[in-house]
């Protein structure tokens, strides 16, 4: 019991080292997926992570496109009216109108209105603004992102992830990164906003016009089925449960504009005749028409009969299977609040998966270089396998631990955090050596006082250096500055992984050693 007591530091980093090999070495459910915005090698033998420079892929940063305008006051108005005014004057959809009470803002997502402009908009809603901005909302960014993820998820970008992100200078951006992605996939995905509509056009009374009407969005949608392919002349669709609320508004809307009628039914013509169409449902994303389809025999029947709320199955129609997929991501992720601005403030990084096998590799080799010139430093210093073998052995340990946190919180590694490695190994290494320094110097220890009095003297150094350390990178690990994020959380760590369990224990370690 004695020894055990005696060691105790000794038999926690054992048991945090046992730790360590569980989680790297353990299956776990969801590791071959990446989850944790990396990606797991499919013959890789360890749960690590690794990000786009140890894996491939693409990376992509930019702002959400918007203005806003601040200090707005909405005190007993209206905001639905707020909203349909601002867009008829400044000839927007209300979909690109934002009222924001509890932030007092408003936004309108797109730059091609000046601000003279927005501002004459909200005097014509009676309403006054205090400073017009580019940019959107912290809402706006939150939203875009819990639908990026979504997408990227249904969209089989495997261990994708987006995050928001702050510059130095205060900008706010979107970063997105996919592993083993090219960049034409992850634009094509996450490039537009995704916004899904069914519009009936149909001939006015008077003959030769045609009107164009929103009847179903994706809020009237309940359920979304898996795109399926077509058969025959059957084009790919998407299948849909509406809404009961929405299921009666559609059959009323159906009857009303003469779908289910007799010169309605089976009657688009938008194949032949883009401007005497006939009776057509439009399924449009992001403005842009995808198919024109007619109104089925069946479901005019039903709808006429009235049982159509009480089933409400619907079919939205594609071109193409590739069509019907990238439907049916937005209609079960959403709509983004507004689209990402790639092509202007944005940027765009790509990394050859085979290239970055390279760098994999070449980080482990000079992992190993470190660690075997410090092991011969410390040999040829101290020349006492005692003192330098397990001065070696907790280093190493370190390093190990840091490597089963980072298995264990699904961390990425990318070419920063090997950095953030490798200045562990010698920072870790530099503070066994003064504790070795200090206990060794002077008379030969006979007791286990002196040895802890001089030990307790080395770890007052170790301590303050460690703080020290964790003060100057903490800004680093908490602003968004790209690699030197990883590279300061690694490192601190690292420390903190040092300070608490591995130099204790090599003191532990050197002091059975010295006493024996």
């Amino acid at each position: 019991m004695t020894s055990l007591r005696d060691n105790w530091r000794i038999i926690l980093l054992v048991v945090l080292v046992v730790a360590s090999t569980v989680a790297l070495f353990a299956p776990v459910a969801g590791s071959s997926d990446g989850s944790g915005g990396g990606t797991v090698a499919g013959d890789s033998p360890t749960n690590l992570e690794y990000g786009l420079e140890l894996s491939g892929g693409t990376r992509i940063r930019a702002p959400l496109v918007g203005t806003t305008a601040e200090g707005v006051d909405y005190t007993d108005r209206d905001l639905g009216e707020i909203q349909r005014t601002v867009a008829t004057e400044l000839n927007l959809s209300l979909s690109e109108v934002q009222t924001r009470p509890q932030e007092r803002a408003l936004e309108i997502y797109t730059t091609n209105r000046t601000d003279e402009e927005f501002r004459a908009a909200l005097q014509a809603a009676n309403l006054s603004a205090g400073e017009i901005r580019d940019g959107v909302t912290a809402p706006t960014r939150q939203t875009a992102v819990s639908v990026l993820n979504d997408k990227i998820n249904r969209g089989g970008l495997t261990g994708g992830s987006a995050t928001i992100a702050r510059s130095p200078t205060g900008e706010t951006f979107i970063l997105v990164e996919v592993p083993n992605a090219n960049r034409s996939d992850v634009i094509e995905l996450i490039g537009d906003r995704g916004v899904v509509s069914i519009v009936a056009g149909y001939p006015t009374e008077a003959g030769g016009n045609y009107t164009r009407t929103t009847v179903l969005e994706r809020e009237d949608i309940a359920q979304v089925g898996s795109a399926t392919e077509g058969q025959g002349e059957r084009p790919p669709f998407v299948p849909v449960t509406l809404e009961q609320d929405s299921a009666r508004s559609f059959a009323e809307d159906m009857r009303q504009y003469g779908f289910t009628s007799d010169s309605g039914v089976e009657n688009c013509r938008w194949r032949q005749d883009e401007q005497d169409y006939g009776y057509c449902l439009f399924t449009v994303v992001d403005g842009q028409v995808v198919y024109a389809s007619s109104m089925g025999s069946d479901l005019a029947r039903i709808i006429e009969s009235g049982e159509f709320p009480q089933d409400p199955a619907f079919r939205m129609i594609t071109s193409n299977i590739s069509e019907a997929r990238e439907l049916q991501i937005n209609l079960r992720a959403g709509a983004l609040p507004t689209t990402l601005d790639i092509q202007g403030e944005g940027t765009t990084y790509y990394l050859q998966p085979s290239l970055a096998q390279e760098f994999k590799l070449f980080s482990l080799i000079t992992g190993a270089v470190a660690v075997g010139a410090v092991a011969a430093v410390v040999f040829i210093r101290y020349r006492e396998p005692g003192v330098a073998l397990p001065m070696v052995v907790t280093a190493a340990a370190e390093v190990y631990l840091l490597l089963g946190f980072a298995a264990a919180v699904g961390l990425a590694l990318d070419l920063s955090h090997i950095a953030g490695f490798i200045a562990v190994i010698g920072t870790g290494v530099d503070d066994l050596v003064i504790i070795a320094d200090e206990i060794l110097q002077g008379d030969e220890i006979r007791t286990g006082k002196v040895f802890e009095s001089r030990f307790r003297k080395a770890f007052w150094v170790i301590g303050a250096a460690a703080a020290t350390t964790i003060i100057a990178m903490s800004p680093l690990a908490v602003l968004s500055l790209g690699d030197l994020q990883g590279f300061a959380i690694v490192t601190i760590v690292g420390v903190l992984l040092g300070v608490l369990v591995t130099r204790p224990a090599y003191g532990n370690i050197l002091r059975n050693v010295v006493l024996d």
